[in-house]
């Protein structure tokens, strides 16, 4: 009978067991921060548009971010912007504590609470951070907010100090706003973090860069909006490079600024956005589009689920886009930017391929990770079909198999066998002596920017790997080791010397 107790009691235990794992989830393979920005508002939109809590695939995240908490400016404390999405007085539908609950499922996930937001403009920030008594008071209303819903930490979002009606001072108590909050979190272990402005006035006049790389986390920097209707001129939302060599206004000039500005790259978090810029041409009847000089109407045309004038979630505008309708596919080589065309309307905006081009390039410069604003404008409900996100890397690849030096690095860092490995595993592998390309595959048949963007990191990270290994080889053969050079000095002080004697005691030589 306690035979039979002991084998029931264990075999209890082993189901329990493997329920327990079977509801546990894990998130990225790959150790960079992928930070994702959820809209709660996207609730009220639209459906198929419409999005909620439940839609999320947290596995796809690290960090998700509720985004907006807003700022009581009587008392300087933190307050729910929506009271019925966010708690569960009234019969609401407790936001904070539903998002919070996922990471019973998803036990690697960080979920923070954002304050903020462009809505909620910069004065009533600006009076907070300008007095010691304010800022504590907003300070002590944060640590309660985040202990009573379990959130790990806070994510600010000023937009902007000094901006926006804001005050010149602003740029210094926002530094010390973000040291008194650094400091309060400590003991409790709180993340700290802050979305950042990319233009460069903003940086320059908002923000003391090497002491909020001192006390943050986190730096999430927002690389979009950097062109609209706003500029009068057809641009790209977020480009990669700028169109001439003066140009500031691209990603690449925003992270190169911000690294020679003290900001550590592991704590740059580069943003990148789920979303595309809207235009009407002036003349419907232009042929050629020019980035920069086209010339568009003041308001660009809304999209049927977020209905904002001159923007459009990707969710929309793959739905657009596909179906045999009279949009026309285009590629701006100098900003890695897609771009569509339907007579008089344009939509310049991120896809797989523009994404995976921008994860390379955060890779190649050792950030911390990626940020998206915002994953309810991906394509969550699985409506398009995403190709050709990976072309750059197959093109790279062709050219590191072509290169002597790439054998060499194969062997030095082991790559594995593909014939050795099932369908998972890296995805640089030795197939028939030579190094392989093995693509990912969706794993979800939705979210495809988000799949992409964490399938791009690993392929970045490997693919840096083996070209780090082969610059390292091509410079031992290049520029002899300290070894050899002690070798090739020591020979020639023989020879000196030999040659010496020689002609002291007159032998020939």
């Amino acid at each position: 009978m306690k035979v039979l107790c002991f084998v029931l009691f264990v075999t209890a235990a082993v189901s329990v067991s493997a329920q327990t794992l079977a509801v546990k989830h894990v998130g990225p393979s790959h150790d960079k921060k992928v930070v994702c920005y959820v809209a709660t508002w996207a609730v009220y939109r639209p459906d198929p548009g419409k999005f909620s809590l439940e839609d999320l695939e947290p596995g796809l995240c690290t960090h998700l971010v509720y985004s907006f908490a807003g700022l009581n400016e009587t008392t300087n404390t933190i307050k729910s912007l929506d009271p019925w999405q966010d708690l569960e007085t009234d019969y609401g539908r407790a936001g904070y504590k539903r998002i919070v609950a996922l990471k019973d499922k998803y036990p690697h996930l960080k979920v923070t609470l954002a304050i903020g937001g462009w809505n909620e403009g910069s004065p009533r920030y600006s009076n907070m951070a300008s007095k010691a008594e304010s800022r504590d008071a907003f300070v002590k209303s944060v640590l309660l907010m985040l202990n009573n819903y379990k959130f790990d930490g806070l994510d600010l979002d000023w937009e902007y100090p000094t901006k926006r009606d804001g005050k010149p001072y602003d740029r210094e108590n926002f530094v010390l706003l973000v040291k008194e909050l650094s400091e309060a979190f400590q003991p409790y272990g709180y993340i700290l973090t802050a979305a950042l402005g990319a233009g460069k006035t903003t940086m320059e006049t908002a923000y003391d860069l090497a002491k909020l790389s001192r006390y943050l986390d986190l730096i999430h920097m927002m690389c979009y909006d950097y062109h609209g209707t706003w500029d009068g001129v057809l641009g790209a939302n977020a480009p990669l490079r700028g169109i001439n060599d003066e140009d500031t206004l691209s990603v690449e000039w925003t992270v190169e600024y911000l690294l020679s500005h003290g900001v550590s790259p592991y704590k740059m978090v580069m943003g990148l956005p789920m979303y595309g810029r809207t235009f009407i041409l002036r003349d419907p009847s232009t042929k050629v589009l020019e980035f920069g000089s086209t010339p568009v109407q003041s308001t660009g045309f809304k999209g049927p689920y977020t209905g904002e004038a001159g923007f459009m979630g990707y969710n929309e505008i793959c739905v657009a886009a596909s179906n045999g309708s009279q949009w026309e596919y285009h590629w701006h080589e100098q900003s890695e930017t897609p771009y569509i065309r339907d007579g008089e309307k344009v939509i310049a905006y991120d896809n797989g391929r523009s994404l995976a081009i921008k994860v390379k390039f955060a890779i190649d410069k050792n950030l911390g990770g990626l940020m998206v604003w915002s994953i309810d404008t991906d394509d969550f409900k699985g409506l398009c079909n995403e190709t050709d996100a990976y072309i750059d890397f197959v093109e790279r690849h062709k050219r590191m198999v072509q290169d002597p030096l790439v054998q060499k690095a194969v062997k030095t860092l082991n790559i594995p066998d593909a014939n050795l490995l099932g369908s998972r595993g890296p995805h640089y592998v030795v197939k028939d002596g030579l190094l392989s390309l093995r693509l990912p595959h969706l794993k979800y048949s939705n979210y495809a920017l988000m799949q992409t963007i964490n399938d791009a990191i690993s392929l970045a990270v490997e693919e840096k790997r083996i070209m780090d290994e082969m610059d390292r080889l091509s410079r031992d053969n290049e520029v002899p080791t300290n070894e050899d050079s002690g070798v090739n000095r020591l020979g020639v002080s023989f020879v000196c010397l030999f040659v010496c004697l020689s002609s002291v005691l007159g032998i020939k030589v």
